[in-house]
């Protein structure tokens, strides 16, 4: 047998770069469109989430309530629990009585998750502290604050601001 020409090497590659391609297409094609698909989303496109949390509110332009997340007496004041938030993990703190942050428990150094920890978020992968009531850095690698998720107060309980 002789050794492969590079002609031969480069068509084998190259028909490997295009099956495997249209594999990959092909289980994107198999993806099911979702129902009443005009207006949503696509999760490529996902946005950001709000800059600024809210608390309750009765104004007119208050922000669509969405999902529950815990009861506003889980979360201690001072202190912070670990929670969900639209599928991802977050973290809800409650800095002073009847006001509630939440920030996205993904370490913005290594997106590691981060653990609620009182009045502070730490990171078990490399040691980063956050600022429970901020998001704010306080100790690092990390340079980066946690991004804030939007949540107000329904009655007594913890909901996400959409």
């Amino acid at each position: 047998m002789s050794d492969p020409t590079r002609r031969t090497i480069l068509t084998i590659g190259s028909a490997g770069a295009i099956g495997g391609a249209l594999a990959l297409a092909g289980c994107a094609a198999d993806s099911p469109a979702p129902s009443g698909s005009a207006g949503t989303t696509p999760p490529s496109e996902v946005k950001p989430p709000p800059t600024e949390t809210t608390g309750p509110s009765t104004a007119p332009d208050a922000p669509a309530l969405g999902g529950d997340i815990a009861a506003v007496a889980d979360v201690p004041v001072g202190g912070s629990i670990d929670a969900t938030i639209h599928g991802q993990p977050a973290l809800i703190a409650q800095p002073t009585a009847g006001h509630v942050v939440a920030f996205s428990a993904i370490c913005t150094h290594q997106q590691c998750v981060v653990a609620a920890a009182g009045a502070e978020f730490h990171c078990p992968c490399h040691g980063s502290m956050y600022d429970a009531a901020t998001g704010d850095v306080v100790q690092g690698p990390a340079i980066d604050p946690l991004p804030p998720i939007a949540v107000a107060i329904s009655g007594d309980r913890i909901v996400a601001a959409s």
